[in-house]
């Protein structure tokens, strides 16, 4: 189909949650490159918003989701499922966790997060323990559970009343976390680096303060890694780069390389509080999903795709920096790893944007003010001075 059919036919029958969307539809990926419907190749420096870590159509993950489709896609969880404990060993293996639950995406992680913190505390004959703090201009997903816990009011308006039980506070203020803390508080739930609001790090002594805070009143410490995790950062999750371990975590975005899958990670002595019936999914840690998950976890281990992202990751901060000297309108380039955020004066993002995308480069922004970057972890430096090229002339033609 051409691409204006294709729009038509969107406006007319698909829910308009999108609004205009920039104008391409891609019919081809590989590697960092996509190609739309007329055959223009683009670079993806987004990465499907962090879900496509390994690229597009890593051939050892199409070989494994195809040979898995042909063989069992879906049997439920009432019977065993051998991807789904390899997976399972795979990322207890490799991270701070005890025991694993596999659902279809972030906000499902993070429901069943925020599901397990209420109850162990009830397990523990402490039912009035059920509030989570979270921070402002957080993300943690778009159930109506999620909603609430994210801090941010435009994500609350159309939905209110929201689920009680939570409370935001600035991030990486001390005093304003430590006066939320009641005697209903359960547990802290924060993202390491806070993406969708314009990539927004934690800072080190602000984390392990957090920590320290839940071990004094005896509250859990969650830590959203859909984003951050599985190497993004530079480090295989971002709790790492804190010298802290949370009591329970979640992984989505890049742990399926492409295809659906969330992780909800827990240390033995909090996910114990799960209890046959307590929680499940229908579709949640199918054999085709977690052999998905098991490929891309495996490849981005065996190839070092967080070191790389750490070692591209510095050189394209540098390169960054650089145009910062020679720009005045760049104000401030933030983030670690492959999880950048440049942040614009004069509302200029969404234009520069629109400018790298006539350029065939891919990008996000927040608001007018930050572009963010996103790119695969098989990012090269060659890549990276493409890109600073291509927004070294915008940039130019812009003063």
């Amino acid at each position: 189909m051409k691409l204006n059919e294709i729009i038509e036919m969107d406006k007319k029958y698909y829910m308009n949650t999108f609004g205009s969307r920039t104008p391409a539809c891609f019919v081809q990926g590989k590697g960092i490159n996509l190609w739309d419907t007329d055959g223009k190749k683009y670079y993806d420096f987004l990465g499907g918003i962090a879900v496509n870590a390994l690229g597009h159509c890593h051939p050892a993950l199409v070989s494994a989701i195809s040979r898995q489709a042909s063989e069992l896609m879906h049997c439920s969880n009432l019977y065993y499922i051998e991807p789904q404990a390899k997976l399972a060993k795979l990322l207890v293996e490799n991270s701070c966790a005890d025991r694993v639950f596999f659902a279809n995406s972030g906000a499902e992680a993070n429901e069943g997060a925020i599901k397990l913190a209420r109850a162990y505390f009830k397990k523990k004959g402490m039912p009035g323990k059920y509030e989570i703090i979270t921070l402002k201009n957080s993300f943690h997903g778009r159930t109506m559970t999620t909603t609430a816990a994210t801090g941010q009011d435009k994500y609350h308006k159309p939905y209110e009343p929201l689920t009680p039980g939570f409370i935001h506070v600035p991030l990486n203020d001390r005093d304003a976390l430590q006066k939320a803390i009641k005697f209903s508080t359960c547990a802290i739930m924060m993202e390491p680096i806070q993406g969708e609001s314009g990539v927004n790090p934690a800072t080190k002594d602000y984390m392990q303060f957090v920590r320290d805070l839940c071990d004094k009143h005896g509250l859990l410490l969650i830590l959203d890694e859909v984003q951050t995790g599985l190497g993004r950062t530079g480090k295989l999750f971002g709790y790492e780069h804190f010298e802290v371990e949370p009591d329970i975590f979640t992984l989505a975005k890049a742990l399926g390389g492409g295809f659906p899958i969330g992780a909800l990670c827990a240390k033995e002595h909090v996910a114990s509080a799960f209890e046959p019936g307590d929680h499940g999914s229908t579709f949640g840690g199918n054999p085709l999903a977690c052999t998905a998950g098991l490929t891309t976890l495996s490849i981005i281990l065996e190839e070092k795709l967080a070191e790389n992202a750490e070692n591209v990751g510095n050189y394209f901060f540098e390169k960054l920096s650089g145009l910062s000297r020679k720009y005045s309108q760049i104000a401030e380039i933030r983030g670690t790893g492959l999880m950048i955020g440049v942040e614009f004066t004069g509302g200029i993002a969404k234009e520069v944007k629109d400018k790298l995308f006539e350029s065939g480069y891919l990008v996000g922004s927040v608001g007018t003010k930050v572009l963010r970057l996103l790119p695969p972890l098989i990012l090269t430096k060659p890549d990276v001075d493409g890109f600073i090229e291509a927004l070294d002339k915008i940039l130019c033609g812009m003063q």
